[in-house]
């Protein structure tokens, strides 16, 4: 399970943008690397400088990659897609989603029972991932089967539904909240979050996060979600295990301090490693770095690895 650290013993923030010598002796003491993809290795569609190079370097140097995001809009498959289309050679199985720790969560620890199937606010990434591990489900990208106004026709308890999932999902409407929040009226159903991010970084703006998907569930019910993204130490189980990570050689690297740098920190990984070219900015990593709950170290961007 995820250590506790003790923050009050914990130094400074370093910034090693410039000090390759420093760089250097940070690389050397790991040997992977988690990777942060939206806000770290691109901006929506815009690939950030130097990704490529960087990359490959750690790779040289030996260095295992696995790249973890709570974007729960894609399949791993699909964001291996969106490496390549960037240039960038990852395995499938070197990705690691919020909508796979989910599923994995739902069919290999929580054990959805056989008959039962869960209701998903969400979108593509989620079904894909729902289904590779033969977990049925309904809602999510399929229109409702019945006009939006008489939603309060169909809302109420369903002894088939054994949880709502909830991601990220951009064509979100009240009548699938009406819906949800009708199942979690039964307190045997569970409630499930592939993350609980409160904003969405892409084209170097912030958008609403697939916590705003949830959170009016919770206002609704009085029940507040079990998620599976950073900084859920139940995720960081799951790649513990699935990649057989030693945590005293692993570095986190990310741009956000209360899901990336929590999600190493909480975990006991030997390292942190933070950006700017995503959520936090540098007076937050400052402000953050006062109490104990900065990064180890944080750079102006991914490329500065390079020296």
């Amino acid at each position: 399970m995820g250590s506790e650290v003790n923050t009050a013993a914990r130094a400074a923030p370093r910034k090693l943008t410039g000090k390759k010598q420093e760089i250097d002796a940070f690389i050397d003491q790991f040997d992977y690397f988690l990777f942060d993809c939206d806000g770290v290795l691109w901006q929506g569609n815009v690939l950030l400088p130097k990704v490529v190079e960087t990359l490959e370097m750690l790779r040289n140097k030996g260095k295992k990659l696995v790249f973890v995001t709570n974007n729960s809009s894609k399949s791993r498959e699909a964001y291996s897609k969106k490496f390549a289309q960037f240039g960038i050679p990852v395995l499938v199985d070197e990705v690691f989603g919020s909508s796979y720790s989910t599923a994995i969560a739902i069919s290999r620890v929580y054990k959805i029972p056989p008959g039962k199937r869960v209701f998903v606010i969400g979108e593509e990434g989620i079904e894909h991932e729902l289904a590779a591990e033969g977990i049925s489900y309904f809602g999510g990208s399929a229109p409702l089967p019945f006009p939006e106004e008489d939603v309060a026709e169909h809302v109420g308890p369903d002894p088939s539904v054994w949880a709502v999932v909830t991601g990220l999902d951009r064509k979100i409407s009240y009548a699938k909240f009406a819906i949800a929040g009708g199942y979690l009226q039964d307190p045997n159903v569970h409630f499930f979050a592939t993350n609980i991010d409160s904003t969405f970084p892409t084209h170097g703006k912030l958008l609403p996060g697939a916590g705003t998907c949830a959170a009016p569930l919770t206002l609704m019910t009085g029940r507040t979600p079990i998620a599976f993204g950073k900084p859920s130490q139940a995720m960081m189980d799951s790649i513990e295990q699935k990649y057989s990570l030693d945590k005293s050689k692993a570095c986190m690297v990310g741009d956000r301090l209360n899901t990336d740098i929590q999600f190493g920190l909480k975990a006991g990984l030997k390292g942190t490693l933070a950006v700017l070219t995503g959520v936090s900015k540098e007076e937050d990593i400052l402000k953050a770095g006062e109490i104990g709950e900065g990064p180890d170290v944080y750079l102006d961007c991914l490329g500065d690895l390079l020296g």
